[in-house]
C-alpha cells in the first residue's frame, strides 16, 4: 500500500529510495559486522552446549550461530545431508504464474520472467536455504536501475550474527546498526527467510539444534574410539631383563620398548628379551564404537531428510527405496512452499511496487517439480470407455503424450488400420463369406449390418446367386478357435480372485468390483457371430428341405 506519495513494504516500513542501491549490511572489519567468527566448538561438552542454546533462547544467538557454522565444517555427514536437502529445492524449476487476465497483470508477470533468466538465481536460493539448518536467514537485495526498470542486481547472503530479534517478542527481526544499536530492517532491502523444523521461535526452530547433540555425542565416541585404537590397535611391548641388570641396562631396554612402535627397530643386549602381547577380542570391542557412530549419523539423517535409505541404505532393509524417496519429496515440496512464500511476499511484491506501483493482484513465483502423470494408468483407464463408445478430443490425447499433429504431406507412423491386413476391420460396403467359414458384415442404408444378416442378404455381383452358408461343423470349429482363448483369459482372472479370497463373501466383492473392467468384448463378438451364423445355417437347411 502507499502512504501519500511514499511506498511502504508489507510490514508498514516506508521506502528510503537512497538505500536501494547501497549495501547496508556488508561485512567490514572493525565494525559490528566483522567477518571473523569465534570457535565455540573447541572444548565443547554437554554443559557448555546447553549454555550456548540457553543464551540463544534469551536473544543472544552469536555462539549458537558460530557453532552451527562449525558443525557444517567438521561433520561431513551433516554437511552432506543438509546440502542434499538444500540443493533439492534450489535446483527446482522456477516459474511465474500470472494472476488475473488483464493486460497489466500479464505485463507484470512478463517483467518478472525476464528477471528470472539470471544464472545466479540457483546459488541465491541455496543461500536463502541456510535457514533450513539455522532456522532463519537474511538475504540483502541490492537493486539497480536499468532500461527504465528497478531490478535486483544481486541477492547477497548476510551473516545472521549481524541481526537480532526484538526483545519484546523474539520474533521481529532487527539489524545491528553501525554503532551496535538494533534497527528496523529497511523496506524492500531484505528477504528474511524462516524454515521451521518445528513450531516456535525462529531461534528454536532450526534443525541444527538436534544435530548439535548427535554430533557432540559422536565426537565423544570418536575420541574414545581413537584412544581405544591407539591402546589396543597394536600389541603391548613387554621388556624383560635379568636379575643382574644395571640401571643403565634397564634404561636401554625401556628406550627400546618405547621406541619400537614408531621406529619398528631396536637393539638390546643378548641377555634381555622383548615380548609382544596382543589384546584378545579387541575387534569386537572396536565395533561398538563404530556402531554407535553410525547410529548417531542415522539419527541426523532422519532429522534432516526424514529417512535414512538415501544416505544409509542397508541391503534388504524394509522400506528402503521408493517409500523413503517419497518422504524426501514431501519434505522438498514443503521447503519449496515455505521458500516461495517468503520470496513472493518480500521480493516479488517489492519488484512490482517499485516498477508499477502498488497492485491489488501480484504475479506469483512458483518453485517445484511439474506434476508427473501416469500415462500408462490413464491409457488403461480410458481405453474401456472409448471401446464402449465414449468420444474424447484427439487433441487432449496428443497434449497429454506431447505428440504434435502431423503436417500435410508429412510421413507418419500408425494411422487408420488396413482392412486387408486385419480381417476384423470392416471395409465400407463390405460383406460376404471368408475362406475360414466366418462372415464379414457390410453396410445397408449407410449403417452397419450384422454379419449374419449380411450373409443372408449378400449376393454375388456377377451371378446373383446367394452366398453359400458354411456347415455347422465349420461354425463349431470357429467358435472353439476364437471363443476359448477369450474365455480362458476371463477364467484365469477369476481363478486368481478365488485364490486371493479368504471366504466367499470376499470373492463376491472381488467379482463385483472387477467385472466392469473385464475385457469381454472379444468373447461377446465371437458369440454374436456364432449365433448369427447358426441362425443363418438353420434357415438355409429349412429352405433346402422345402425345395426338396
Amino acid at each position: 500500500m502507499a502512504v501519500g506519495y511514499k511506498l511502504v513494504d508489507p510490514y508498514g516500513r516506508p521506502l528510503k529510495q537512497e538505500l536501494l542501491t547501497q549495501e547496508v549490511a556488508k561485512a567490514e572489519f572493525g565494525t559490528v559486522r566483522s567477518p571473523v567468527s569465534g570457535y565455540p566448538a573447541d572444548g565443547l561438552d554437554p554443559v557448555r552446549l546447553a549454555t550456548i542454546l540457553r543464551q540463544a533462547d534469551q536473544g543472544d544467538p552469536v555462539s549458537y550461530l558460530e557453532l552451527a557454522e562449525i558443525l557444517e565444517e567438521r561433520d561431513p555427514h551433516y554437511l552432506a545431508v543438509l546440502g542434499t536437502r538444500k540443493r533439492s529445492v534450489s535446483q527446482l524449476d522456477v516459474t511465474v504464474e500470472t494472476k488475473g487476465t488483464g493486460a497489466q497483470e500479464k505485463k507484470h508477470a512478463d517483467a518478472l520472467r525476464d528477471w528470472l533468466t539470471r544464472d545466479e538465481l540457483q546459488t541465491e536460493l541455496f543461500d536463502m536455504l541456510d535457514a533450513v539448518g539455522k532456522g532463519y536467514s537474511f538475504t540483502e537485495i541490492i537493486w539497480e536501475h536499468t532500461d527504465g526498470m528497478t531490478v535486483p542486481s544481486r541477492l547477497e547472503w548476510r551473516d545472521p550474527r549481524w541481526f537480532r530479534f526484538r526483545r519484546e517478542d523474539l520474533r521481529t527481526p532487527m539489524m545491528l546498526g553501525d554503532g551496535g544499536q538494533e534497527e528496523d530492517l529497511p523496506a524492500f532491502k531484505f528477504v528474511y527467510t524462516t524454515m521451521k523444523a518445528k513450531s516456535g521461535l525462529p531461534l528454536r526452530s532450526g534443525l541444527v539444534r538436534v544435530a548439535f547433540w548427535t554430533w557432540l555425542f559422536k565426537a565423544l565416541t570418536q575420541r574414545d574410539w581413537a584412544i581405544f585404537t591407539q591402546t589396543y590397535g597394536q600389541p603391548i611391548r613387554l621388556g624383560k631383563y635379568g636379575p643382574g641388570a644395571s640401571e643403565y641396562d634397564k634404561d636401554t631396554l625401556f628406550g627400546a620398548v618405547a621406541n619400537i612402535a614408531g621406529d619398528c627397530a631396536a637393539i638390546i643386549p643378548e641377555s634381555m628379551s622383548i615380548e609382544f602381547i596382543e589384546a584378545k577380542n579387541s575387534s569386537s570391542s572396536s565395533d561398538l564404537y563404530k556402531e554407535r557412530a553410525v547410529w548417531l549419523d542415522e539419527q541426523t539423517s532422519k532429522a534432516v531428510l526424514g529417512q535414512t535409505a538415501t544416505t544409509d541404505a542397508k541391503t534388504g532393509g524394509l522400506g528402503s527405496g521408493k517409500e523413503h524417496r517419497q518422504v524426501q519429496e514431501d519434505i522438498e515440496r514443503a521447503d519449496a512452499v515455505q521458500l516461495r512464500g517468503h520470496i513472493n511476499q518480500q521480493l516479488v511484491r517489492a519488484f512490482i511496487d517499485l516498477n508499477f506501483g502498488p497492485q491489488k493482484i501480484y504475479p506469483r513465483l512458483m518453485i517445484g517439480r511439474p506434476e508427473e502423470e501416469d500415462l500408462v494408468a490413464w491409457t488403461e483407464g480410458i481405453t474401456p470407455w472409448t471401446d464402449r463408445g465414449l468420444e474424447i478430443p484427439e487433441q487432449e490425447v496428443r497434449t497429454k503424450f506431447g505428440v504434435a499433429a502431423p503436417k500435410a504431406g508429412e510421413k507418419t507412423l500408425g494411422g487408420k488400420p488396413d482392412p486387408a491386413a486385419n480381417p476384423q476391420v470392416l471395409p465400407p460396403g463390405g460383406g460376404g463369406n471368408t475362406p475360414e467359414g466366418g462372415f464379414k458384415g457390410g453396410l445397408k442404408g449407410g449403417k452397419p449390418v450384422p454379419e449374419g444378416e449380411a450373409a443372408l442378404q449378400a449376393e454375388e455381383p456377377a451371378t446373383g446367386a446367394p452366398l453359400e452358408v458354411p456347415p455347422s461343423d465349420a461354425i463349431s470349429a470357429r467358435l472353439e478357435a476364437e471363443a476359448l482363448p477369450a474365455m480362458d483369459g476371463i477364467l484365469t482372472r477369476i481363478e486368481g480372485m478365488l485364490e486371493a479370497s479368504s471366504d466367499l463373501e470376499e470373492f463376491r466383492e472381488h467379482l463385483l468390483s472387477a467385472f466392469p473392467e473385464m475385457n469381454t468384448g472379444q468373447l461377446t463378438e465371437v458369440m454374436a457371430q456364432a449365433i448369427t451364423a447358426g441362425f443363418a445355417a438353420g434357415i438355409a437347411v429349412v429352405e433346402d428341405e422345402a425345395g426338396a
